[in-house]
């Protein structure tokens, strides 16, 4: 599976000092602005050190995390928000948009951003996990999960902080309501990839592989559906990986779902079916190409050099093959000249995201060290306003270079 899932650039964002040295009057605050400083840092090491496995993550994100609430919410138990929430501008890019960085001062903004970079290292992990020459029954597992670990936290960002924002978000940016969904969407359909391919290895029946392929077809389409309104200088690459991805599981649908036919006698129609797996399957290699000449953000994969994507194409050929052998000599059916209708449902292997919250209020965040943060000594020149020394600077990712592909990747 090396380079097999396509990936958007991380977020980029400005040094933030959480230095408010006219405001603070008391050790306890002074240490929870050196401890946000340092563990911000630390988490945005953390997205591009290819040592960094889940667990590690975790434990960067929930730390900052449980520091950073002390700046939204009231540490009193109480439902009012921190008086905090404002004093410090965020500045981060957007993951198609280039490094052109948006900014708004409020702490929300700064957990949403940072969250949204959490959930994209969850799915580059995955990625780069199934990468490896041989990927182990428990390496499988982790890729499936770090896949619905990274949906359930886009899902929670949508669906519970970003209606938060008293500035909403502009129409192409990342929290912004298509583009948040065609994430969520993408990482359930990549995680029933793997669900797929360990179906098939295990040689499940071919009705539910179908039904499995099928409903992750339709998966890819709602994203790309998703993403359809949006201007295709920064979607359309991003939409050509989704749309070769739909049709080369609808292409798996109609190819298992032609051995069924098959065993159940209607030989016809399994031919029929068979050759609208060629027909799609033929159309994907040709977008995998379109695909690779497409400008846009992310590196460019090459899922039609993968042993995964070229065995399709050996299987649809040797069943089509078989079915117009044993029609020749046994059957002699008619083939319908409409393909069938595909209207498979899975009853086992659909993926939800993993449900997702942020970390409680750290323990430092006492109504104390709140009160040490003293709003009436905020200069009147305040230092949290953005400044033209605060640059945003890409984030330099790892090259993860192709490994040797041997098939057995998301097995």
């Amino acid at each position: 599976m090396t380079h097999w899932f396509h990936r958007n650039p991380l977020k980029a964002t400005a040094p933030v000092s959480f230095s408010y040295y006219a405001m603070i009057t008391g050790p306890p605050a002074s240490k929870i602005c050196n401890d946000l400083r340092s563990s911000r840092a630390r988490l945005l090491e953390s997205f591009t050190d290819l040592s960094c496995d889940p667990e590690t993550m975790k434990n960067a994100a929930d730390l900052y995390f449980s520091l950073l609430q002390g700046f939204i919410n009231s540490p009193d138990e109480s439902t009012q928000e921190s008086k905090l929430r404002y004093i410090q501008n965020f500045k981060w890019t957007d993951t198609l948009q280039g490094q052109v960085p948006s900014a708004q001062q409020d702490a929300v903004f700064e957990l949403i951003s940072m969250g949204f970079n959490v959930a994209l290292w969850y799915t580059k992990y995955a990625s780069r996990l199934a990468g490896k020459e041989n990927v182990t029954e428990d390496e499988a597992k982790e890729v499936h999960r770090s896949l619905k670990i990274a949906a359930g936290i886009f899902k929670h960002l949508k669906e519970s902080h970003i209606p938060r924002l008293l500035t909403p978000a502009e129409k192409g940016r990342d929290l912004e309501a298509r583009l948040i969904e065609a994430y969520i969407i993408q990482c359930q359909a990549e995680a029933q990839e793997v669900t797929i391919a360990r179906a098939i290895e295990l040689k499940h029946a071919p009705g539910l592989i179908a039904a499995l392929a099928y409903e992750t077809a339709s998966f890819y389409q709602r994203a790309d559906h998703t993403l359809s309104s949006l201007e295709p200088a920064y979607s359309a690459k991003w939409r050509k990986y989704l749309h070769l991805k739909m049709c080369f599981y609808t292409a798996y649908a109609y190819c298992y779902h032609g051995q069924t036919l098959l065993a159940s006698d209607k030989c016809g129609e399994a031919i029929r079916s068979l050759q609208e797996a060629e027909k799609l399957y033929a159309k994907a290699e040709a977008l995998c190409k379109e695909y690779g000449e497409t400008k846009g953000p992310g590196p460019t994969v090459k899922p039609s050099g993968h042993l995964f994507f070229r065995k399709l194409g050996n299987l649809v050929k040797n069943t089509l093959e078989k079915c117009q052998r044993e029609n020749g000599f046994i059957y002699f059916q008619k083939i319908p000249t409409e393909a069938p209708q595909l209207e498979l449902k899975a009853n086992y292997g659909l993926v939800e995201p993993v449900p997702f919250e942020f970390p409680p209020m750290n323990a430092q965040w006492t109504p104390e060290a709140l009160a040490a943060f003293d709003l009436t000594k905020r200069p009147k020149d305040d230092s949290a306003k953005p400044k033209p020394e605060d640059e945003v600077k890409p984030v330099k990712e790892p090259d993860i270079k192709p490994q040797k592909d041997t098939g057995c990747s998301i097995s």
